[in-house]
């Protein structure tokens, strides 16, 4: 996930851009501490048919958006946990942004 397209960090930003339906995607981490913000998150991208992935950890989600410090060869040293995150703005168009979106239409990506 490129964090110059990414539209909200977290789980407060990200909550009000589905609300405004204002986001392409949805990544929620399945570890979320709070249940009430997972089914909130699932309950916006349902209503207003935003895309929605889940992935294993917060640690993960952090890392992907960009909130991790590396050390000089490249090892990750510090991730701060993320929950929820929403696209806003795709970018240029890719194949990997193709696969993606075959991927929610239902299509083999």
């Amino acid at each position: 996930i490129n964090a110059e397209y990414m539209g909200a960090i977290g789980l407060h930003e990200a909550a009000k851009a589905l609300d405004r339906r204002a986001a392409h995607l949805c990544v929620l981490a399945e570890d979320c501490s709070e249940a009430a913000y997972i089914r909130l998150v699932e309950a916006l991208c349902g209503q207003h048919g935003i895309d929605l992935i889940k992935v294993p950890s917060r640690q993960q989600l952090g890392e992907w958006v960009g909130l991790a410090k590396y050390d000089k060869a490249g090892n990750v040293r510090k991730v701060v946990a993320n929950s929820c995150c929403v696209v806003k703005d795709y970018g240029e168009k890719s194949k990997s942004l193709e696969m993606i979106l075959e991927h929610f239409k239902g299509g083999k990506a």
